[in-house]
Order: C-alpha cells, then structure tokens, then sequence
C-alpha cells in the first residue's frame, strides 16, 4: 500500500513538474479571427475549405518541440487507426501541456472515432475553452451530441460552428430531413 501512494505522489508531482516545463503555446487568436473573417465572405465552399485549411496551421501549432512531436505521432497514429496508441500520446501530450488546446481537440477526435462519445465530450469542451473559435472542435462537439442523442444541444452547437464558418460540411445535418434540422422541418 505505502508503495502505491509513493508511486501516486512521484505520478503526481512528475505531471506537475511537465506541466510547469511546457511553454505557452503561441497566441494565434487574432489570425485565427482573421481567417474566419476571410471564410464568412467567401464565395464558395471550395475557397472556404482553402481558407479552412490555414485554420489548421494555426491549431495545429504546438508549443514546442516535445510537444509538436507528440502531437504529430498522435495524428499520425489516429489517421493509421491506432486510435488507442493516439490516446495514449494525447494524454501525454495534455499532460505535458494542459493549456493547448489541440491536445483536447485531438484526443476528442480518437474517442469519437472509437465512438466513445461520453469520453469525447468533456474533451471537446476543454478545447472550446481554452480557444473559443476553435471552429473544428465547435462542430466536432455537435457531432458528439448527436452521438449522445442530445439533438437540442447538438443543433445549438452547430448552429455556432456555422456562424463562424457558413460552408462546414456538416452544414446539411441542419437541412430539412437532416437529423439537426429544426422541428417542424422535417420531410
């Protein structure tokens, strides 16, 4: 027993010491703004998606070093469908960083796909919290809901992802006959 508690204190005081030695990630909120500025009067969906995709460069950024090479594997891993193994390194990653907002997004991501929704969700809120226009995490917090069969709170939700960007994909969950769309619109 006292070497369990022994273990849990060096696990605990360890976290805290990576959490201390993870810088703060760089602050990307004003060009963040900017491309969703540039998305909302975008002529097309095609040259949204372009816009979108900068979006990512910035999320995508991590602190540092360690960390950027944590995340890569991670999403690497996830898009090869070792979704556990990608767990396993958003974990350390958030455990390494605990303010950086894609490590939440991230881990998210791989509890959805496992289709783990309960898991996904508190993720996805952090993330949110931590980058409010986190426009990916927004949507990817409705599709969650839907998973959870929380259909209010899923339209609500996307509802907000689609006022910063009009042109996301999932924009058709919404439409009359969508699985979102409001009552009284269905087919």
């Amino acid at each position: 027993m006292r070497q369990i508690v022994f273990a849990s204190a060096f696990l605990l005081a360890s976290t805290a010491v990576q959490a201390a030695d993870c810088p703060v990630a760089p602050d990307h909120s004003a060009d963040v703004s900017g491309v969703i500025a540039q998305i909302q009067q975008a002529e097309n969906e095609q040259a949204a998606r372009a816009l979108s995709n900068q979006l990512w460069e910035y999320w995508t950024d991590a602190p540092d070093e360690s960390a950027q090479a944590v995340l890569d594997r991670g999403m690497t891993r996830r898009n090869a469908w070792d979704l556990l193994g990608a767990i396993e390194d958003f974990d350390k990653l958030i455990a390494y960083c605990p303010s950086y907002a894609e490590g939440y997004n991230q881990r998210a991501f791989a509890h959805y796909l496992r289709q783990d929704f309960a898991a996904a969700l508190p993720d996805l809120d952090r993330a949110i919290e931590l980058s409010p226009n986190h426009v990916a995490a927004i949507s990817g917090r409705a599709l969650t809901l839907l998973g959870l069969q929380r259909i209010d709170e899923a339209r609500e939700a996307l509802s907000q992802a689609l006022e910063l960007n009009p042109w996301l994909s999932e924009r058709h969950l919404l439409a009359p006959g969508g699985p979102l769309a409001p009552q009284g619109q269905d087919i």
